[in-house]
């Protein structure tokens, strides 16, 4: 029996021996793939670096990272043995820190769990190594054997940003309904602060209407009603409504007189203010019509018009930049023609070009035979002098679209005979409106010959 016993013992004394053996194999391995010396060495860890390579703070992406571990471990990674005896000693580095004898000590070991002591080993070999080093080095060392490791984490992020998207988003949408909400409370109590001081105004009013007219509405019910003093009474209160109808409206009527005087009165003093700020134009003539011609002909097709009969051509010439001063000269073949010049007060073209507009006239009463002569007596309309328009000078000429300044009325000008000359200073940036008007003319359209520049 005593043989047995011995024989027992010998035997599982081997078989400890043997687990020995093959444990301080394992462990020497993962010792050598970890050495103590270089856990040691590793400097702090850079936060900063770590959150703007993966997007997270180095806390939550641990916890990422330890999710994904539990959740692919076995699965879609597949890990060694003393890989995961690291992994598993580095989680136990970041909660109970650096390994401690002591503290291992409350957690006794089997004589059969090899595995537990390979563990403890690992542990130990991380020396003081701090619980933020640990972190980084599970997720590296996750990350190095784990290819699907980074694209999980990116989709955190993404739906992490799309998370913060949304309660930005909600908080927004918040603070507008609470915007809206104080606005809409606020224009109600100012609605209310409005009615109420209408409604206190209007008593007012009643009260002073009432006491002015109670003796005459009270004479006047009792001598529709006698004897009746709840007749007279109605009638009385009816009275009063009527009469503080019709005073408002009386009121209103006052009012809206007083703003429509009001505004005429600022017309009138804008014409005013206009007519003083823009100053008179200057005109001559000299006799070289032919010379003139010639000249103008020969600097091309565009200053030469042709005005139709009834028509009056608009020559459009916006101030320019570097100008201060507008001049301008004219001339026809056989027949006089009317000039004006007019201001139109808005931004000059950005091109600064020269156009010219036709428009027709509907006026067609002049009853003038008109020959196709050049008639020379005073009753020829053809002759100068006649006036085809005006207006005062300065003034704001009534016309749609933007306001104009009538510098010079339209006036019928013996322009074949003379070459008619002018100019003006710029009144501000606008438009020179030159308007040369046929429209007097039924039958006969007019040659003209015409030169446009402005000087500094």
């Amino acid at each position: 029996m005593a043989s047995d016993t011995s024989d027992g013992a010998n035997k599982l004394s081997n078989g400890i021996n043997n687990l020995n053996i093959m444990g301080t194999s394992e462990n020497e391995s993962i010792s050598n793939h970890h050495p103590q010396n270089d856990v040691e060495n590793k400097t702090e860890v850079d936060l900063e670096s770590v959150k703007a390579e993966w997007g997270f703070d180095l806390q939550e992406l641990y916890k990422l990272v330890v999710k994904f571990y539990k959740e692919k471990s076995g699965k879609a990674i597949q890990l060694t043995y003393s890989e995961r005896c690291h992994l598993v000693a580095l989680t136990q580095q970041v909660i109970h820190g650096p390994y401690d004898d002591a503290a291992a000590a409350s957690q006794t070991l089997g004589i059969m769990d090899v595995v537990g002591r390979d563990r403890r080993l690992a542990w130990q070999s991380l020396g003081k190594m701090s619980s933020d080093e640990a972190k980084l080095e599970f997720i590296e060392q996750l990350h190095r054997l784990a290819p699907t490791l980074k694209p999980y984490i990116e989709a955190c992020l993404a739906d992490h940003l799309h998370h913060l998207q949304l309660q930005e988003e909600q908080r927004l949408q918040q603070e507008e309904e609470h915007r809206l909400q104080l606005q809409k409370e606020q224009e109600r109590i100012q609605q209310e602060e409005i009615r109420r001081q209408q409604e206190q105004t209007k008593r007012e009013i009643q009260a002073a209407l009432n006491q002015q007219t109670f003796a005459q509405f009270r004479s006047y019910a009792e001598h529709q009603f006698p004897d009746n003093p709840d007749q007279q009474a109605v009638l009385i209160r009816q009275l009063q409504d009527q009469h503080y109808q019709q005073y408002m409206q009386q009121v209103y009527q006052q009012q809206l007189q007083r703003q429509q005087q009001q505004a005429a009165l600022l017309y009138e003093r804008d014409d005013a203010e206009a007519g003083d700020v823009i100053a008179a134009a200057a005109m001559w003539t000299r006799r070289d019509v032919a010379e003139f011609k010639r000249a103008v002909q020969a600097e091309g097709p565009n200053t030469v018009l042709r005005v139709g009969h009834g028509e009056t051509v608009t020559v459009r010439v916006p101030t320019h930049q570097d100008g201060s001063c507008l001049f301008w000269e004219f001339a026809t073949d056989a027949y006089d023609i009317g000039f004006g010049l007019y201001f139109e007060w808005t931004a000059a073209e950005d091109d600064a070009a020269v156009t010219v507009h036709v428009t027709e006239s509907d006026e067609d009463d002049d009853d003038d035979d008109e020959d196709g002569e050049n008639c020379t007596g005073d009753a020829d309309v053809e002759r100068g002098g006649g006036k085809t328009g005006g207006g005062r000078r300065g003034g704001q000429s009534r016309v749609t679209g933007p306001p104009q300044s009538v510098i010079i009325p339209v006036y019928r000008r013996d322009s074949h005979q003379e070459v008619y000359a002018g100019s003006h200073t710029y009144p501000g940036t606008g438009v020179y409106l030159l308007k040369f008007d046929n429209s007097y003319s039924v039958w006969r359209s007019k040659t003209l010959y015409y030169r446009v520049y402005y000087t500094q």
